[in-house]
């Protein structure tokens, strides 16, 4: 099997390589030379030249004039080869050039001889060409050309001997009705489209409808009523006897025919036409079907594949169906139908109904608690199809389920919603336990819907820890990073501020500190969705410094992905509010330039170094180029706040009956004092001292000229130049610091160390109470065993920091 696979692909490549050469060369030839290269050509041959000549036409390698002087009459030699394949071929190409044709061309070298092709002397091959070049030529000429010289033709293929011309024929009538206009098309078509409906061929007879159904908005309402409405009863009526493709035209179709037909029905035929679909709907499921598969006919199994495509395709009509009814006559006559589509044995069957699942909810309105039932089914559903078609609207569906429906009563739109938690959760550890790892992540996607549909308790207790499972255990990158996101979400729109401060102290001390890298790694994902989801002020609260400790990080890839983030971190700041974060920042990235032996981290750094620079701080003022992202942010922070004030209304109501104003400024005078109810051990940011005096453009500029002296004077040139390390020894890197600058860094060092040996000294108080976590400062790092490198659940493939500063 696989090596004919290899062998369709490389004559695929072949040809492709053949098509190209040949279409740079053939049009130096000529079409004499053509034609004699080509009569002794092979199959092969024949279909790289043709694919060559419809590359030429398309590229427009020569003008259009040109082209039909040197390879139009080779084209049209060729279109009754002997190969089927190979006459298709130099069809296809023809109906394409047919469109760049000027009309005199297409008049003199293809309309003229056509009449000779049709006649019933001619091969049926040559008949057949002749159907759709008919079908093509329509759109080119005026209505008057059409109908002195195309519709006679027409007449003839239509009345021809042979019931493949006749049904070639038959479906070009579409293209030539809305070429010739209503009034020819009831003239000449209609009475066509009749007599052929009644053909004593099953095929003719197929397409007759088929072309009728697609030409319905032509026709006005009487002959909807009078020509088009009895022809399709009849033709309904007669499908049971006849073929089963015809049921699965007329089922595909049924749609279609239904909105045509809206409003010329009598109560009774409509009546009889439902009852019709509904015996589709269910067609074949009567049989018996507990015998083995091997032991059944071969003609009963293709009997069984199409009554499949016939359920398939009414599932593909319901929502057709639905308006056909009226929604609000759903549960009485389609809600039985809809129950066995969503419970039907086949997979493609239920696949259809969980694609259609959101138009039929949408259409229901306030009937959508109906199929509440239904959609726990395909939510449990065995196959990983269904779930994933069903999915792709889930956040859509469940918002209706939950909100839609103003006339029913709470009660009803609520009462799927203790069986929606557990058929979530199964559905995605079905996806988890499979190897479809799309599917699981486009679950998790969809996870993040859940805060408006279900209550933050729900969710902290049925989704939350699975998100945190997935993000430390599953091997799939999408699938953890949407984990990732899908909890930031979550944790965004929490109500209780414990279980907040809790998720934020398991991400930090079970991600940021965690022992394996890659979970140190997706702790960066996640702060890099904290910024996009919350506010500046809350990332640079809680998240801000766990961030820049990584650049202490023994693992040369969480520091070089660290790099990357520190433009958006520094983006969070705002002056002069965030001043001392901005120093610890700068500090950071100015121990990274000195201490870096990694040269790929350390390239990245100097590009990093870079882009801060460049950067524009946003201030506490007005500024009009942060307008838009300041009132986004405003309105970020604004949410966070009611959440919180959400919660001391509850409060309020077990407290005294001090006013809310009060509690809030007694909240806020002792978060002043501790900043928040997290573990020492988590690094909180605390705001700078109010008797500050505000940071300027002045200061801002003058920050940046400093660093940018130490980059300089370190020898780092435009060209990124190599970087002596400044680890104390000035006398060999040739640096001699100005006093000014060793001041400030031994201040902001002084105070870095002091910041990270009380981080080091704390232990956490919950999740691992007895083992304390390892510092990543660089002051408190172990050596690391080189033969436990590369695994992602040990300490990483770099020397530590320390061992790299014992170095002379």
């Amino acid at each position: 099997m696989s090596s004919k696979v290899h062998e369709d692909a490389h004559l695929f490549i072949q040809r492709a390589w053949i098509s190209h050469m040949f279409a740079q060369r053939v049009w130096l030839c000529g079409g004499e030379h053509l034609l004699e290269v080509l009569h002794v050509a092979g199959v092969e041959m024949q279909l790289t030249a043709a694919v060559s000549f419809l590359t030429i036409l398309q590229e427009e390698s020569v003008s259009i004039h040109a082209y039909a002087h040197s390879f139009l009459q080779v084209i049209l030699l060729h279109l009754e080869h002997r190969d089927a394949g190979v006459s298709n071929a130099w069809l296809e190409t023809l109906l394409s050039v047919i469109e760049a044709l000027p009309k005199e061309t297409l008049r003199h070298e293809i309309l003229n001889p056509l009449v000779s092709k049709a006649q019933l002397s001619q091969t049926v091959q040559s008949r057949l060409v002749s159907c759709r070049i008919l079908g093509k030529l329509t759109n080119k000429f005026d209505a008057h050309t059409i109908k002195r010289e195309i519709l006679p033709l027409v007449k003839s293929l239509c009345q021809d001997v042979e019931y493949e011309v006749r049904s070639c024929m038959c479906r070009q009538l579409e293209n030539i009705a809305q070429g010739i206009g209503t009034e020819l098309t009831k003239s000449v078509v209609l009475p066509e489209l009749i007599e052929l409906s009644r053909d004593e061929g099953s095929s003719v007879r197929l397409a007759a409808f088929e072309t009728l159904v697609n030409l319905l908005d032509i026709f006005d309402t009487d002959d909807r009523s009078q020509t088009v409405l009895p022809l399709v009863k009849s033709f309904c009526e007669k499908s049971f006897k006849a073929d089963e493709s015809i049921l699965i035209s007329l089922s595909f179709h049924l749609g279609k025919l239904c909105h045509g037909l809206y409003g010329i029905f009598t109560p009774d035929q409509h009546l009889r036409f439902l009852e019709f679909y509904k015996k589709l709907c269910t067609l074949g499921l009567q049989q018996e079907n507990g015998h083995n598969e091997n032991q059944i006919p071969p003609q009963v199994l293709e009997q069984e594949k199409k009554y499949i495509s016939v359920r398939k395709n009414c599932a593909y009509n319901f929502p057709a169906m639905i308006i056909f009814v009226d929604p609000k006559n759903f549960h009485m006559e389609l809600y039985s139908t809809f129950f066995c589509l969503c419970h039907d044995p086949e997979v493609p069957v239920r696949y259809t109904i969980a694609i259609c699942f959101y138009e039929v909810s949408k259409l229901l309105n306030s009937g959508v608690y109906l199929i509440h039932k239904e959609l726990i089914t395909l939510l449990q559903d065995e196959s990983l199809e269904v779930l994933d078609a069903l999915i792709d609207h889930l956040p859509e569906i469940l918002e209706l389920m939950s909100t839609g429906g103003e006339s029913s009563s709470q009660e009803n739109k609520l009462s799927a919603l203790p069986d929606l938690i557990p058929a979530l959760t199964a559905a995605e550890q079905r996806a988890a336990a499979s190897l479809k790892w799309r599917t699981h992540e486009k679950l998790l996607q969809k996870f993040a819907c859940l805060p408006q549909i279900i209550s933050s308790d729900q969710i902290y207790y049925r989704f939350l820890q699975r998100m945190f499972t997935i993000m430390m255990t599953n091997n799939v990158l999408p699938v953890q990073k949407a984990a990732s996101r899908t909890l930031c979400i979550f944790l965004r729109y929490n109500r209780k501020q414990e279980q907040r401060h809790e998720v934020i102290q398991k991400l930090i001390e079970q991600l940021g500190q965690g022992k394996s890298y890659w979970n140190r790694l997706r702790f960066l994902d996640t702060c890099e969705f904290i910024i996009e989801i919350f506010s500046k002020s809350f990332f640079c609260k809680y998240f801000f410094l766990p961030a820049i400790e990584l650049t202490h990080d023994p693992v040369a890839n969480v520091r070089m992905k660290l790099c990357y983030l520190l433009p958006k971190v520094k983006s969070t700041l705002t002056i002069p509010a965030d001043k001392h974060l901005l120093q610890q920042l700068e500090m950071c990235v100015r121990k990274l330039l000195c201490q870096e032996k990694d040269k790929d981290v350390l390239a990245i750094v100097k590009r990093t170094v870079l882009e801060l620079d460049r950067m524009e701080m946003s201030m506490d003022a007005f500024q009009k180029k942060f307008y838009e992202k300041d009132l986004l942010d405003q309105e970020k922070e604004r949410e966070e706040l009611l959440l919180e004030m959400e919660q001391l209304e509850k409060e309020k109501q077990q407290n005294d009956g001090r006013p809310l104003s009060d509690k809030i400024f007694e909240k806020k005078r002792r978060d002043s004092k501790t900043p928040t109810l997290l573990p020492k051990s988590t690094p909180v940011s605390v705001p700078g001292p109010s008797s500050a005096t505000p940071s300027t453009s002045k200061e801002i500029k003058k920050s940046k000229l400093i660093r940018s002296q130490s980059f300089n004077n370190q020898a780092f040139h435009a060209k990124y130049g190599n970087l002596d390390k400044c680890s104390g020894k000035s006398s060999t890197s040739g640096y001699t610091p100005s006093a000014s600058s060793l001041a400030k860094t031994s201040m902001i060092s002084l105070t870095d160390e002091s910041f990270r040996n009380r981080n080091a000294s704390s232990v956490p108080t919950s999740f691992s109470p007895n083992t304390p976590l390892p510092s990543t400062s660089c002051g408190t790092s172990n050596p690391v065993d080189p033969k436990s490198s590369g695994s992602k659940d040990t300490q990483p493939r770099k020397t530590t920091l320390k061992s790299r500063k014992s170095n002379p």
